[in-house]
């Protein structure tokens, strides 16, 4: 089994976390963002793949979400 040489310093440790927070900061505040857009119905750049059930072909076609219809 491998075993490192030295310690990991304090502040490795603490940049290494704070680089993770970081990222995790910025793709919490995007998701969010694109969230708030698509419950708004602004967003114009997210699509989903519907598939028509009730015609009975299988045909699947490319929409934007509109979350105001019931």
């Amino acid at each position: 089994m491998a075993v490192p040489k030295k310690r990991t310093s304090r502040s490795k440790k603490k940049i290494r976390k704070n680089v993770r927070k970081g990222k995790a900061y910025w793709a919490a505040i995007k998701a969010f963002s694109l969230a708030k857009s698509i419950s708004t119905g602004h967003s114009k750049s997210f699509y989903c793949i519907v598939n028509d059930d009730s015609s009975g072909s299988s045909e699947s076609k490319l929409t934007a979400i509109d979350l105001d219809d019931p």
